[in-house]
């Protein structure tokens, strides 16, 4: 008889743990002018309900057999009406959340089914609840995509600066990936996009244009249409990569692939990327059709070239102020590098789920260090390969070879790097002939 009773309890514990399988991940809370929105990751689909309580104002969220598998991190949930987020359980495997709220609302909930690389979530609405008022009227300028010129006096007037575009990744609702002590990647990455934009505009001849110069949510499509109204020469889309391992370091530069990734985590990392648009709840492979099926072209084939080219630069300067990740430029999907003829890179400036790096990625020296080393990779790269019409290639010397001259001497007379001499006249060997014309790039600063 006993022994019958501890089989029946073990089989009942056996079914309960069989029944409890979906798990929540993670939660996060976002808030514009127009509403507050919250969404939960789950690893299944699940059975839930949402109902509010008064006196005081209180959100509940039942989800059926599903546990909570991470710590609640205030700060990504405090947003807009949300005071405060508590959770339990009830009736054994049953989680509920309850959501302290400021002022009596309406929520209105959906799931989502998978997408894009990202699992069910549930998401709950507050429509007409958004920033409050103080948080509207410090509310930061948009950003203006204006294309001033930045002229020399004694060049003639057709020549043109060259447009570099820099799009800070997420943004407004898109917080983006959260580091354990709350740091926001939305935040560190614009922070280092302003200073590489100060950089490139401090260089006569060169111009910068911020996709975003405050907390906007920007769509992927408004970010390469930004590149395409500027006539970017080079567009630069930076980021702060996570991981679930949380010992992941070091930086990366992705540019786009016409075919597969290359790695797993290339993809994966795409997949993720080109997601963002679905926390504002619209699938990129639905609303926008350009980015669904670009035709990869020729043009584009070129594109990416470059954009390995530059990358290439890019990673050999931040290697002297990070770790690298990947010690090549890989290549994946990724929707935002999607433009026909605008060499485009992707830069992960380090793994904010990394402890240690996302205490460097909130230290001001240290962005300062990534955006000057990101600098100096975009500064050589445009060094060798100036684009026709515009200032830097006109600034180009030619110098013809007098007999005994060499090669690192002309570096000394000009300023300029051996590498730069080499690449710009795509010379195999350091041997000068004599009566050898050749192009000396411009020296730029920095």
């Amino acid at each position: 008889m006993l022994t019958r009773v501890i089989i029946l309890f073990l089989l009942a514990c056996f079914s309960m743990i069989a029944v409890a399988e979906q798990q929540v991940s993670s939660l996060r809370a976002s808030a514009d002018q127009s509403a507050t929105r919250i969404v939960i990751d789950l690893s299944d689909r699940v059975e839930y309900q949402v109902f509010t309580l008064s006196n005081p104002h209180r959100v509940v969220v039942d989800i059926a057999d599903t546990t909570l598998k991470t710590e609640l991190n205030q700060r990504a949930l405090t947003h807009g009406p949300i005071q405060h987020v508590r959770f339990g359980t009830r009736q054994g495997n049953d989680l509920r959340l309850v959501l302290d709220v400021n002022q009596k609302v309406t929520p209105k909930a959906f799931l989502l089914e998978p997408q894009q690389g990202v699992g069910h979530r549930l998401v709950i609405d507050f429509p007409g609840v958004g920033k409050s008022a103080e948080q509207l009227t410090a509310k930061k300028k948009a950003p203006t995509h204006t294309k001033p010129k930045h002229v020399s006096k004694t060049a003639p007037q057709s020549y043109r600066d060259v447009v570099v575009v820099i799009d800070a990744g997420h943004g407004g609702k898109d917080v983006g990936a959260i580091g354990a002590t709350g740091t926001y990647e939305k935040d560190v990455v614009l922070a280092v996009s302003k200073k590489l934009a100060a950089l490139i505009n401090a260089q006569p001849g060169m111009l910068a244009v911020l996709t975003r110069e405050g907390d906007q949510f920007l769509r992927l499509r408004d970010r390469t249409r930004i590149a395409r109204e500027n006539h970017a020469d080079l567009f630069i889309s930076i980021h702060a990569d996570s991981f679930r391992n949380h010992q992941a370091k070091g930086s990366s530069v992705y540019a786009l692939s016409q075919r597969g990734a290359s790695s797993e985590a290339a993809r994966l990392l795409a997949e993720k990327e080109n997601a963002a648009d679905l926390i504002a709840g619209t699938d990129v492979d639905e609303k926008d059709e350009m980015l669904r099926s670009v035709l990869l072209d020729l043009s584009q084939t070129g594109a990416i070239k470059e954009s390995i080219a530059v990358g290439e630069r890019v990673l050999r300067k931040m290697k002297s102020v990070n770790h690298l990740h990947k010690n090549h430029v890989e290549q994946a999907g990724f929707a935002v590098l999607k433009s026909h003829d605008v060499p485009s890179i992707l830069i992960e400036l380090a793994f904010i789920s990394n402890p240690s790096e996302e205490r460097r990625l909130k230290d001001h020296r240290h962005q300062d260090k990534l955006a000057h080393s990101i600098w100096g990779g975009v500064k050589d790269y445009f060094i060798n390969t100036p684009p026709p019409g515009t200032l830097l290639a006109l600034n180009d010397a030619k110098h013809v070879i007098q007999s005994g001259e060499t090669l690192s001497g002309l570096a000394v007379r000009y300023q300029v790097s051996m590498d730069a001499i080499r690449s710009a006249n795509a010379l195999r060997s350091d041997q000068l002939r004599i009566g050898q014309a050749i192009r000396i790039p411009t020296h730029v600063g920095g």
